[in-house]
């Protein structure tokens, strides 16, 4: 499925196909739209700057502006963001618990598949098929019920037989690797798409399936610390391969571009070996060139492009339209604001298929469908009367064997056997487990077509998130995601400590500040009157009090220029290999780095969203703000945290 705006998007997308002045390769863009691109660029700083409440330092979170009056400066400041209430409209309709349930949720990273409205749907159907059948209490199938669309089961098999051999697919697998290959504007004639556990079962599969005796080299881009590349680097070193990672220049956290490129071109081309690229990050919100990979794969490496900090819609973008990696790994969640369980998937290039190894390396799985609600409630009521009718034989039973030795039960024996019936149907009922899980629906109006179930299996699938993100279109997410995030960085770094004799700032931004084209994605710490870091794991224990879902990350492969030397003792932690911090001098292995607060905005996050975490943040201007949340919480009798 190919959004309609492709070709208005490939426009906007320019900026990231600029020419680099080390690669030597000629500028694609005419003079006009070079000249074009930086207009808007201007016009959004200049937009950006008015954005804001006319006082743009913040000294006392009691005296805030409110939220009508900090949108009505936003909406003025980006007239074009009401061209996006489509988000809106959708986020009211199909997630509407967000609202009900009040909760911002700033730390979902991938896709979701499914709407929250479908999840209810089957609920509904759920509960109405469980309670025309039975006549127990609904809080017996409730827990059973709440559990949407699928489950997974692990597959016997390793990737290399997948991808040389294939597998007989259920008709529901079939149909999600098919709609999801379209979100990925990817085609089945030039890929082979495998189901994975999960992120990092991806990212070990393929280290553990690549010939690093062959091409050693593993390359990693990455100015974070993701357990799934840690997972593949620790695999791909078992192998023999040689790690190498790329160094991010203090403070703007741009890549070092010359390191990178004496990495990148390494004399002896048949040994280079993997090249692991994600196109931003994904807690900075750093973006880097399409050319790296280009550059890659012209000095003979294998690339894997990682695109779980994508957003829905970016894989339409011009660069990745006209290349394509040899590998390729994303993330899928059910439902946004939800428990995000899903899968990974691993996308094979059939041109560099053989490169693929054999290996004992397991992690692909199956995606198990399960029975429809009616088929479940027919089942219960079937097992319910099978048992029933066990329990009259052996009661029968126990009557013959009773008048045999002792003659016919008294009316209190025949009591306690009617309550153990009822006793036996009831457990019976209570641990009938359904298989995991169940697909989609197809609309509100119409619950009972869920899936619609024929002999061959399941003819009908809908997943409505990723639906909502095709609607929307790659020029409507990102001109919003772009809004969202620079105002978040903007009102974030207007809050300062008052009567500071410094003038500390509350909020330290890593990465890029106010800027065009920044990932949606925000990595920050917080810090008091005398200038010290709040730890990140209060910070975000205190949000979650408040409604409000962060992540933690650790930023690493940081280098300083003689200009910031003297900065980096005081900005750098020490943690081991296992993340834990050093004690008595053992350790494995130090890592250098910077942990950080992440904020990270999807499609349907809104101005709300963001208002309320610049607001919950202001709150630190309060020098006591932490002490009163661990008294207030010792009065609840909560438990509490160290702070």
């Amino acid at each position: 499925m190919h959004s309609p705006c492709t070709g208005e998007a490939s426009q906007a997308c320019f900026h990231n196909l600029c020419q680099l002045p080390f690669l030597g390769i000629p500028e694609p863009q005419s003079s006009t739209s070079i000249t074009t691109a930086a207009s808007s660029r201007h016009d959004f700083e200049v937009a950006m700057a008015s954005s804001m409440y006319p006082n743009s330092q913040f000294t006392n979170h009691e005296s805030f502006p409110s939220l009508q009056e900090s949108f009505s400066y936003f909406t003025k400041a980006f007239p074009l963001y009401s061209q996006t209430d489509q988000a809106d409209k959708i986020r009211e309709q199909e997630y509407y618990h967000l609202s009900l349930s009040n909760h911002v949720c700033l730390d979902y990273i991938g896709h979701g598949l499914f709407s929250y409205s479908q999840q209810r749907s089957y609920s509904r159907e759920a509960t109405v098929a469980s309670t025309s059948s039975s006549s127990l209490p609904l809080r017996q199938y409730s827990s059973s019920f709440e559990t949407p669309f699928f489950g997974i089961s692990y597959k016997a098999a390793n990737l290399h037989s997948q991808i040389q051999y294939g597998s007989q697919e259920s008709e529901l697998e079939c149909k999600i690797q098919k709609r999801i290959m379209a979100l990925m504007n990817l085609s089945e004639d030039d890929y082979t798409m495998v189901f994975t556990a999960n992120q990092s079962s991806a990212f070990k599969l393929l280290a553990d399936s690549y010939p690093f005796q062959s091409n050693q080299n593993l390359l990693t881009v990455y100015d974070h610390e993701n357990e799934a590349v840690k997972i593949m680097i620790e695999s791909s070193k078992n192998r023999g391969a040689r790690v190498m990672s790329a160094e991010f220049s203090w403070k703007s956290l741009r890549i070092h571009s010359g390191k990178l490129l004496e990495k990148v071109r390494r004399k002896r081309k048949n040994r280079r070996g993997l090249f692991v690229f994600p196109l931003q990050s994904r807690m900075t919100g750093a973006r880097y060139s399409y050319l790296w990979m280009n550059m890659a794969r012209e000095n003979g490496w294998h690339v894997l492009l990682d695109a779980c900090g994508l957003g829905p819609k970016d894989m339409e973008t011009l660069g990745l339209s006209l290349f394509k990696p040899d590998f390729l790994i994303c993330s899928f969640f059910k439902v946004f604001g939800e428990n995000p369980s899903g899968f990974g998937c691993l996308f094979v290039k059939k041109s560099s298929s053989s490169v693929i190894k054999d290996s004992t390396s397991t992690g692909l799985v199956r995606l198990v469908p399960a029975r429809r609600p009616s088929q479940i409630s027919e089942e219960s009521a079937n097992d319910d009367t099978e048992t029933e009718e066990k329990a009259k034989q052996e009661l029968h039973d126990d009557d013959s064997l009773q008048g045999s030795s002792s003659g016919p039960m008294s009316r209190q024996q025949t009591s306690e056997k009617t309550s153990e019936l009822q006793e036996t149907k009831e457990v019976s009922v209570k641990h009938k487990a359904p298989e995991i899980e169940v697909s989609v629906s197809s609309s509100e109006s119409s619950q009972s077509q869920i899936i619609a179930s024929s002999a061959s299996g399941y003819s009908y699938l809908e997943c409505r998130g990723l639906d909502h993100a095709d609607s929307l279109g790659l020029i409507s997410i990102s001109t919003r995601a772009r809004y969202l995030i620079n105002w978040l960085v903007n009102a974030l770094t207007s809050l300062q400590h008052p009567h500071s004799e410094n003038g500390h700032p509350l909020v330290r931004i890593y990465g890029p500040k106010v800027k065009f084209d920044r990932g949606p994605v925000v990595a920050f710490n917080v810090f008091d009157w005398k200038g010290e870091k709040i730890d990140p794991a209060i910070v975000q224990k205190l949000a979650d009090r408040n409604n409000i879902s962060l992540s933690c990350g650790f930023l690493h492969h940081i280098l300083f220029s003689n200009k910031y030397e003297h900065e980096r003792e005081q900005i750098l932690e020490t943690r081991t290999s296992e993340g834990g911090t050093v004690l008595n001098g053992k350790r494995d292995k130090l890592y250098s780095g910077i942990s950080v607060v992440t904020a990270a905005l999807g499609f349907l996050t809104n101005f709300e969203d963001v208002y309320k975490l610049w607001a919950f943040v202001s709150r630190f201007l309060d020098a006591d703000f932490v002490q009163k949340e661990r008294w207030r919480y010792t009065a609840l009798n909560q438990m509490t945290i160290e702070v």
